[in-house]
């Protein structure tokens, strides 16, 4: 086989985008130069790795099937079977499960998969309150999941943690078929035992959505759900540094028997992702998970997971100390939160006035929250991507301070207008741009003489 096939493709495909549709490629191009150059502090994104972006761009898209390994529909797959059964496995040896599907497209989907193989329209599920972070996917009515089912929300304590006991009782009460946990914008520790236990109670199964906390789970930073939950999904690019996609795991109970059926669990999710769900796999992103599966079992990054927990809890400290109220108090995760209301901005502006200055975080609602989600009380900050730049507890402080400038700096005019300094703007542009270059994104290039000799030879 010519080894060099793979290169001179991308090689190929470059050149063609560039001299054929040039306003999209200066896109592209502007667009990586965008993430190089800011600070990415958005919980729900991270920063994949080149060798994970080219499998996306590979031929194997080319390839149109559905099914699984051994039993597709189509022909042609002998290379593409070997390229899925490499990702199950790695998916597998990654969280210790017995079972994983690797063909949802999104974490999303891999929700409504799992929802959609157990339950009929009108049974009632139990999730965590999107307010009180909870995701759409777990009842809300925006979603299909609050408007096929019946959704039951559980909520916070006081102090904004996890309220198990009201969980309890509202299962006691409801006796749901599904209990969901898991979270979008929550701080702190999940106890998926307990979730169990109180699942076992009322004889309803688990569903455990890891997709923040994923790579926390694979690098020992955050207990498990895989024995604990009877589903554990997740999405692949936000902490496993991978493509945008789903993934479905099971531990122990994959065995189990499915509801009114004869199938076990797993056979009844294989049969729910396709064909009830969904169709022609993506290929090429089963191809990015494979390789961002391999990435994460390394001891490169489980170091990078623990450096995720170490400057988060730096980063909410060092907020803390400048007077914001950050809720629960810290993070035990990536994840943290503010209410940026009680300093005097709205969601929408803190998140405005930080991205002009390079910084890139996201409005977010809080419980009680009484703004809408487009503008909200609070702010959600993660530092996946800081971490990855190799930014740790060290340069949190830093960073809370740039954070500060701003927000202190800002003039709100309402909710949604306000009113920054230039000079503000500059000043903190230009040390997020130090920033930057001391803490490049790696395996990114630093500058453009690589770029310039690959663009030579094409």
């Amino acid at each position: 086989m010519d080894t060099t096939l793979l290169s001179e493709f991308a090689l190929r495909g470059i050149k063609l985008l560039r001299e054929n549709d040039r306003t999209l490629f200066d896109l592209l191009e502007r667009e990586s130069r965008r993430q190089s150059n800011t600070l990415a502090m958005v919980a729900a994104s991270s920063v994949a790795d080149p060798s994970v972006l080219v499998c996306e761009g590979t031929a194997v898209m080319n390839v149109t099937t559905e099914g699984y390994p051994g039993a597709r529909f189509h022909a042609g797959c002998e290379l593409v079977d070997e390229i899925e059964r490499l990702a199950i496995e790695r998916a597998k040896a990654a969280f210790s499960a017995r079972y994983a599907n690797v063909q949802p497209h999104s974490g999303s989907s891999a929700n409504e998969i799992v929802m959609f193989s157990l339950l009929r329209p009108g049974d009632t599920i139990l999730g965590l309150d999107l307010d009180c972070g909870g995701h759409l996917t777990h009842g809300s009515k925006a979603s299909i999941s609050g408007q096929f089912f019946r959704a039951i929300g559980y909520g916070l304590t006081p102090e904004g943690f996890i309220d198990y006991d009201q969980a309890a009782r509202l299962a006691e009460e409801h006796k749901p078929k599904l209990i969901v946990c898991g979270a979008s914008s929550y701080p702190r520790t999940i106890d998926f035992k307990k979730f169990r236990e109180i699942a076992d109670r009322v004889g309803a199964f688990l569903l455990a959505d890891i997709s923040h906390i994923a790579g926390l789970v694979v690098g020992g930073e955050h207990p498990s759900p895989i024995d604990h939950a009877h589903f554990t999904t997740t999405s692949t690019y936000k902490q496993l540094f991978g493509p945008r996609g789903g993934l479905i795991l099971m531990g122990k109970d994959h065995d189990q028997p499915a509801p009114n059926s004869k199938r076990t669990l797993a056979e009844a999710l294989q049969k729910a992702v396709f064909p009830f769900m969904q169709g022609t796999p993506h290929l090429n992103t089963i191809a990015a998970k494979a390789r961002a599966l391999d990435m994460v079992t390394s001891a490169e990054f489980k170091t990078v997971t623990q450096r995720i927990v170490t400057g988060a809890k730096a980063l909410a400290a060092s907020l803390s100390g400048l007077g914001y109220h950050v809720l629960t108090g810290g993070t035990d995760n990536h994840i943290v939160l503010i209410n940026v209301l009680k300093s005097g901005v709205t969601g929408v502006i803190a998140e405005r006035a930080l991205e002009e200055c390079d910084i890139i975080v996201n409005k977010n609602r809080i419980a009680g929250d009484q703004h809408p989600p487009l503008i909200t009380s609070g702010m959600r900050l993660g530092n996946n991507s800081l971490a990855l730049r190799g930014m740790g507890a060290a340069e949190m402080p830093g960073c809370a301070d740039l954070i500060h400038q701003v927000i202190k700096s800002v003039k709100p005019l309402g909710t949604t207008k306000y009113e920054l300094p230039e000079n503000v703007k500059l000043a903190v542009r230009a040390k997020v741009s130090e920033y930057c270059r001391a803490f490049p994104l790696p395996n990114y290039p630093e500058d453009c003489s690589e770029a310039q000799a690959f663009a030579r030879r094409a």
